[in-house]
């Protein structure tokens, strides 16, 4: 018994080198803890200079603590700089600004190109204003969340480009396609505001073809404007958009949605509402493609199961540890 004993502890050996490496996510509970204080009182007195002191290829959980303040920076999350949190402690006075305009993936204030990003309690705006392409928040990296940001601008203010990402208490504020890209995104219980002045659409939605498991949706939420707005227009030919248990204010116009002046989306393109109210909310003068969902046909929709949410949505550390690498551009 002894010698079989052997082998097959020889032989688990064997499998177990033989086997691919798999790396193990970062513990969820603790995090490297790295402070921006325009004071000079942080480890840092810019939010780019905390980034960039991460690590390429980055393991651990980075807590980036920024204290209220105006900050004037463009600000990138690199590709290579996953498991970021940079988080305010109020986004009224957390605030992130720039004032650029032209390419959607040039004028960003704020990209996040990693993955598992969290941003929390800051305001992200870019104040160009009416005129141009001008976004605030560029998101392309996968499983990324925003949990009571302010994310303002005028045309193209969030360009929701890549990915799956979920956004809860946000406020975001626009004119011209101001929620835009091709994510497959939750948006909960968030304040979308339109400043339209006419047929502006707050979505435009880039999904190309059904295969795709991407689009916005959009659950207990509140949606306003000051004058009259659309819902969204497809700016892919599957353009896929969903509203639910949602408040829509007078300021969306009865029709609700516009075709971009390409009919032949009408067949193709996935627009709707369920169980929405307010005076806004009205079915009976919409756009015919336009859809009142069944409970069926709205249930993938309604949990965070529509983003893999469950897998990657993770909770505010709640043990911080001093920088183990070293810390670039860091004040002395």
């Amino acid at each position: 018994m002894a010698l079989i004993h052997y082998f097959v502890t020889i032989l688990s050996i064997i499998f177990v080198l033989a086997s691919p490496l798999v790396l193990a996510e970062p513990r969820s509970d603790s995090a490297v803890l790295l402070r921006v204080d325009q004071s000079g009182k942080g480890d840092f007195t810019k939010i780019q200079d905390a980034i960039d002191s991460v690590p390429s290829d980055n393991k651990e959980l980075v807590f980036i603590l920024v204290k209220p303040g105006i900050y004037k920076e463009k600000v990138v999350v690199p590709a290579d700089k996953p498991y970021i949190t940079i988080s305010g402690t109020k986004a009224s006075v957390t605030i992130i600004t720039w004032n650029d305009s032209g390419d959607i993936f040039d004028s960003p204030t704020f990209s996040v190109l990693a993955s598992d990003f969290v941003g929390r309690y800051l305001t992200i705006q870019n104040t160009y204003g009416s005129g141009g392409k001008a976004v605030a928040l560029r998101v392309s990296g996968d499983k990324a969340a925003f949990y009571g940001c302010r994310i303002i601008s005028v045309q193209d203010t969030l360009l929701d480009d890549n990915g799956r990402h979920y956004y809860k208490n946000c406020y975001i504020e626009g004119a011209t396609d101001f929620i835009c890209g091709n994510a497959a995104s939750l948006f909960e219980k968030c304040h979308i505001h339109s400043l339209a002045e006419g047929t502006g659409s707050i979505t435009a939605q880039r999904r190309e073809s059904p295969s795709e498991e991407t689009g916005f949706v959009f659950l207990g939420c509140n949606i306003s404007g000051v004058r009259t707005a659309l819902l969204g227009r497809p700016w892919g030919s599957h353009s896929r958009v969903v509203f639910a248990f949602s408040y829509i204010s007078s300021a969306i116009l009865p029709q609700g949605w516009d075709d971009w002046g390409n009919s032949n989306t009408h067949s193709t393109v996935y627009y709707g509402q369920y169980k929405c109210y307010g005076r806004g909310s009205g079915m009976s003068k919409r756009v015919q493609y336009a859809r009142n969902f069944t409970s069926e046909e709205v249930e993938p929709f309604l949990t965070q199961d529509f983003i893999g949410g469950k897998d990657w949505i993770r909770p505010v550390p709640t043990k911080f540890t001093k920088a183990t690498f070293k810390t670039v551009g860091a004040k002395n």
